[in-house]
């Protein structure tokens, strides 16, 4: 098994405040706009974000929310183990609002279709964009493309995409991993 850095810690760092940036573009004050990280993974990115957002560009208020999709996946009665679901830590109404789901690598697509689903338990929201860190663009199962990507990849199907946050893993790196 061999890997190869696709992100350094500057390079995630540069693409994080792009990210902000072209939130911040989009939705301005964030009065009717809120982040949900998918979780586990997304969780780290969506954090990341809103920080940059409140310390270094001054967005006073933003709505962060945690989704756990584990029980609306379509494939999550296929494995023999026992599932491990994380939380969900969503404390406000996403009706009427702009969401902005966020994780790490958009791949098949199939996290964000169980996200879509379980959105829902909160309201109907106004609108829904994806933003994600590394977008595999050749993988994709279902008809789901990001509004915000960090990095677009083109990985063949044995190949895998590590992503490593300093708040989990202790260090900011995206490895390709050769199966």
């Amino acid at each position: 098994m061999s890997q190869k850095v696709l992100l350094s810690s500057k390079e995630i760092h540069i693409i994080l405040h792009r990210l902000a940036c072209q939130l911040l573009e989009n939705h301005l004050d964030f009065s009717n706009t809120v982040l949900i990280g998918i979780q586990p993974r997304g969780s780290f990115l969506a954090n990341r974000l809103a920080k940059i957002l409140k310390e270094e560009y001054k967005v006073a208020e933003i709505k962060l929310g945690l989704l756990d999709i584990t029980f609306f996946r379509d494939d999550f009665r296929r494995s023999d183990k026992p599932l491990e679901a994380s939380t969900t830590n969503i404390d406000f109404l996403v009706e009427g609002k702009n969401v902005v789901l966020i994780d790490d690598v958009l791949y098949t697509g199939r996290s964000i279709r169980a996200a879509l689903t379980a959105i829902q338990s909160f309201g109907r929201p106004q609108e829904i964009e994806l933003l994600t860190l590394i977008d595999r663009r050749f993988s994709r199962h279902l008809p789901i493309q990001p509004n915000y990507r960090g990095r677009q990849v083109d990985a063949i199907n044995n190949e895998k995409v590590k992503v490593m946050w300093v708040e989990n893993e202790g260090k900011d790196v995206v490895y390709l991993v050769n199966k």
